[in-house]
């Protein structure tokens, strides 16, 4: 090539570079011409004069509306099964007052709690609405940030409604508000509509709730706690809080003092001073005294949990229940324990009589239906329901769980024996649990057993058999098979001693579990609301009945087994030769609980007595025992120990069989024993022993027999959420009668 081609080739290449330079060139100059910072900053600033356009023309076209329905309480109306009325409440618990009525240092102390900048800010906190607009638009639930005038006009304004609408209504009338009232009327409007708890709207009603004066004469502290109680009531109130809960409590109340130091409207030394002040206990609402009290107590909480609503809620008001419960077999529950309890007690002259509290629930089986409730001598008296708490051992009414399970899982023996109810077991008192880590239970009265069926250790309750058995099936597929039956087992310690029923429960949920085994192993979770409307609503309720918890094959052997306890047993005391009763009694060690759960083809009842100490006292060892503590019943009605035979039985056995209606016999579907004929003992190791007191000279009543000496069995004292992995010696109590004693015999006690 020679060099006049070689520069023609050199310039045609060139002419190619530049020529695709140009293109490029050209290309990022019209990205960059179409995205010029002018044009973004232009955009931006349009959007923001669409945005101030559309507020505007919300501010303009919103207007500040009357008050609302919801800012006034109306009636909530309970109504029986039968449709007649029970009881109607939710009427007005509150007393406006003028904020010159509550004294200043106590105003402020809902400032330092809820919205430090109030007296500054033009009434709206815009960070904390947008953040609630973005978790309403994404579903991520509330979140809290508004202004004390945002909540005021949410409570007084508009309603409870978690929607953006709702959300940029609340912003705007706030900001109207605002300009039209003084942050004194707007604070005074806000103390005065807020819920507290206990029924109470508004600071007057409840400063009367929680500490019985006006609220002008409510202190600082005080007013704190009340401020505190708008984040949570229900699960602040001192009352009903649990531990955590009210540590939460606790911690909200030194907040917002800490709050005021820092806002100087307290001084630090004298924020050093104050104490928290301990609400008092509550006392019932008019309208809900009695077992009425109970009961609506119980169907509120039903309808709060399966609606997912607030306590603030459902006490609005415009609903209307109508319960499960049955007028007359509510009368028959609430006379059985008159007569075969109270009438039996002196409160007056015998100390330990004032500690005996009877709490106790029926259930149709068919369909999961609390026809009967007993909670306590009243709400005037007693605040906490005894057929819902959950503070004491259920005791030996847990070994039909135990059975269950074993039954359900086919389980065996630790040397490879099937678990039936002819299965012989060691029964000896004290015996080592194989597998148990060293567990070793005393069984009632140290009384040794030697080789005994698993029907006659139901009978008799023997807690080395049951100990052992648990073990055998395995303590987490035990518990495991309690909470398919319905107990509440969640976070409970997986130990031997569970094995005793040594955690808590209530009345109604033993209630639930006997009904699931009555109704052939399917759940049965008691249900005391039939139906429910709000504003004329009709709401959803669950269903009662839910699925095979255990087979019904293994269910039906618990309750042959259990028909033995009754005609052969600790609860031959409720036999009838006309009706087939199941159950089972329980006796806590230190005699502190004592029950009797059981049930024919048609109705389940749980009763339960617990000691609680009426008084704050001193024992006969010096030691204070205060107000409320678990204390045992030892003694009470006269007898040297209250257990499931005795009164617990008696008020069972008196309400059942006026309640049950026609006599009727178990479907049963069983191939793993035969409660009804139990096999005999192949030894007899227990000794003959007499009684060192006389039993009570109770004549017997047609309804039911009165109360056996003490056969019974116990579980060792612990909490129920931490029992103890070796339990302590029971404490000595009267040994059952001789077999041959003709008290024991005419009560078919001879086993």
């Amino acid at each position: 090539m020679g060099r006049a081609e070689a520069r023609r080739a050199r310039q045609r290449g060139g002419a190619r570079r530049a020529a695709h330079q140009r293109s490029a060139g050209h290309a990022r100059g019209g990205i960059r011409r179409m995205f010029t910072w002018k044009k973004i900053l232009g955009c931006l600033f349009g959007l923001c004069l669409l945005g101030m356009g559309a507020f505007i023309v919300l501010y303009l076209t919103v207007p500040v509306p009357e008050g609302n329905a919801q800012a006034k309480l109306q009636s909530n109306v309970y109504k029986y099964s039968d449709g007649t009325v029970m009881a109607r409440t939710g009427k007005v618990n509150r007393e406006i007052v003028d904020l010159s009525e509550v004294p200043k240092d106590v105003q402020r102390t809902f400032v330092a709690a809820e919205n430090k900048t109030f007296y500054k800010d033009q009434g709206v906190d815009l960070k904390g609405t947008a953040r609630g607009l973005i978790n309403t638009l994404t579903g991520k639930g509330t979140q809290g940030g508004s202004t004390i005038t945002q909540q005021y006009v949410k409570n007084y304004y508009l309603n409870q409604d978690q929607t953006v609408t709702r959300k940029l209504k609340e912003l705007v009338i706030s900001l109207k508000v605002d300009r039209q009232k003084t942050k004194d009327d707007i604070l005074a409007g806000y103390i005065n509509t807020s819920y507290y708890g206990r029924g109470a709207y508004g600071i007057q009603a409840a400063a009367q709730a929680y500490y019985g004066t006006d609220a002008r004469d409510l202190n600082v502290a005080q007013g704190a706690y009340l401020a505190a109680l708008l984040q949570a009531p229900n699960q602040y109130d001192w009352a009903l809080a649990t531990p955590t809960g009210k540590r939460l409590a606790q911690d909200r109340w030194n907040y917002v003092l800490d709050n005021m130091v820092e806002e100087h409207w307290l001084d630090a030394g004298a924020r050093q001073g104050l104490k928290f002040p301990v609400p008092r206990t509550p006392t019932a609402a008019a309208g809900l005294k009695g077992q009425e009290g109970y009961i609506i107590q119980a169907a509120k909480d039903q309808v709060m949990r399966d609606q997912d609503i607030s306590d603030a809620e459902f006490e609005a008001g415009g609903w209307t229940i109508t319960l499960t419960i049955d007028r007359k077999k509510e009368q028959a529950l609430e006379n059985a324990v008159q007569a075969q309890l109270n009438d039996h007690l002196n409160r007056k002259t015998r100390r330990v009589d004032g500690d005996v509290q009877a709490g106790a629930v029926s259930v149709d089986p068919g369909n999961g239906h609390v026809v009967a409730l007993y909670g306590g001598r009243g709400l005037t008296d007693h605040w906490t329901s005894n057929a819902t708490r959950t503070d004491y051992q259920p005791a030996s009414t847990f070994k039909p769980v135990i059975l269950a399970a074993a039954f359900n899982d086919d389980a065996e023996t630790q040397d490879g024996r099937p678990i039936t109810a002819d299965t012989l077991y060691d029964g000896t008192n004290r015996r080592r649990v194989v597998g148990g880590h060293g567990f070793a239970p005393p069984n009632e009265d140290e009384v040794s057993y030697g080789q005994i069926t698993v029907q006659k250790a139901m009978n008799k309750s023997v807690n080395a058999v049951f100990a052992q058995m648990g073990v055998d099936v395995g303590i987490s597929r035990m518990l495991d098979t309690a909470g398919r039956l319905g107990m509440d087992v969640k976070d409970l310690p997986v130990v031997p001693a569970q094995t005793l029923g040594s955690m808590g429960a209530s009345p109604m949920e033993m209630a639930g579990v006997y009904a699931s085994l009555d109704h052939h192993g399917r759940k049965v979770t008691p249900q005391i609301v039939r139906a429910a409307s709000h504003q004329g609503t009709p709401i959803d309720i669950p269903e009662a009945i839910g699925d095979q918890a255990i087979s019904r094959q293994a269910a039906d052997a618990v309750t042959s087994v259990l028909t033995g306890v009754v005609n052969d047993g600790t609860g031959s005391a409720v036999r009838n030769p006309e009706q087939a009763v199941a159950g089972k009694t329980g006796t806590s060690d230190e005699n502190r609980s004592a029950w009797f759960s059981g049930y024919t083809p048609k109705l389940v009842t749980s009763v339960g007595l617990f000691g609680e100490a009426a008084k704050t006292h001193k024992d006969s060892k010096g030691k204070l025992i205060k107000q409320g503590e678990h204390v045992s019943m030892a003694g009470a009605g006269g007898l040297p120990r209250v257990d499931g035979a005795s009164f617990p039985a008696r008020i069972w056995a008196a309400y059942t069989f006026k309640a049950m209606g026609s006599p009727s016999t178990f479907d049963l579907d069983t191939d793993k024993g035969d409660g009804i004929a139990p096999p005999a003992d192949p030894t007899t190791s227990a000794p003959e022993q007499t009684p060192t007191e006389a039993p009570p000279s109770t004549p017997p009543t047609e309804s039911a027999p009165p109360p056996p000496p003490p056969p019974t069995e116990s579980s060792p004292p612990t909490t129920p959420s931490q029992p103890p992995s070796s339990p302590p010696p029971s404490e000595p109590s009267t040994p059952p009668p001789p077999s041959n004693s003709p008290f024991r015999q005419g009560l078919g006690l001879t086993g």
